[in-house]
């Protein structure tokens, strides 16, 4: 499933493009994706002007002034900006039509992605309840500190908990761990100040870094220009399990965590 990076690629790629347009028309050519798509979008969206096209933890928004259309890539999603006339394919289940021809296309083989509304000023219930975003300054060591007081989960589980902080899924939690040489095991409640810190400062370098990569490629995840993410190839630990450790050469180990699998040096991280 695509991570934060990847979908605030899909932003950045898009906004140029989306921002301050008008909305001419709407294409529902199924009536649901992962979850029924409400009748919102296709009667209130057409005439009004896209303002501003937001990322909340891992969904888009596209902001107007009587509410937003919300979308979220699930599996298999890819949202990319075509020429009016561009043939439609299999799997291409809403066009956004814009008034200067071109089109917002929402292509989902698989259908676990979703195309919601949000009415001005309310939060829709699916972004109730998240944590902060990784990238803000109210994300930090003391903050993780706080919030992991007395939870006996894996720190790694804690860390992929959207409640806690949102948008730090399984790829990035581990590579994060290893750059602050924490064990994905350790329980939350037993780390110190001083490590989230550098957990903290971990998530941060390493987001901003695979958003400036555009992303990690995996399975079906591609830009919203066609190119692929390269953060993939720099990977130190996620998928790596048996090869050697980066920094001491020792063989990695693997482990099931909260029913994801985890990767990480049992040397350089305690």
């Amino acid at each position: 499933m695509p991570e934060l990076p990847e979908v605030e690629t899909t932003r950045r790629g898009l906004a140029p493009h989306l921002q301050g347009r008008r909305v001419h028309g709407v294409i529902l050519r199924r009536a649901d994706l992962r979850w029924p798509i409400p009748p919102e979008v296709a009667e209130l969206l057409p005439g009004q002007r896209i303002e501003e096209i937001r990322r909340r933890a891992k969904y888009l928004l596209l902001d107007t002034a009587i509410g937003s259309a919300v979308l979220h890539l699930g599996m298999s999603g890819s949202l990319r900006v075509l020429p009016g006339d561009t043939p439609v394919r299999a799997h291409d289940h809403v066009d956004i039509s814009l008034d200067n021809g071109r089109l917002l296309r929402f292509n989902d083989p698989r259908r676990f992605g979703s195309l919601l509304w949000q009415p001005a000023g309310e939060i829709h219930p699916l972004l109730q309840g998240l944590g902060p975003e990784p990238l803000d300054d109210a994300f930090d060591g003391d903050y993780l500190f706080a919030r992991s007081r007395g939870r006996s989960a894996p720190v790694k589980t804690f860390l992929m908990d959207q409640a806690v902080v949102v948008g730090v899924g399984n790829i990035y939690a581990a590579e994060s761990l290893f750059k602050a040489g924490i064990s994905p095991l350790r329980e939350a409640g037993k780390i110190s100040r001083g490590r989230y810190q550098r957990l903290a400062d971990a998530v941060k370098e390493i987001l901003g870094y695979a958003i400036t990569r555009g992303g990690t490629t995996l399975r079906d995840f591609i830009s919203p220009d066609g190119a692929p993410g390269y953060f993939e190839q720099e990977l130190l630990v996620y998928g790596r399990d048996g090869l050697p450790c980066p920094n001491c050469g020792r063989a990695l180990k693997h482990a099931t965590i909260g029913q994801r699998a985890s990767v990480w040096c049992s040397h350089c991280q305690r």
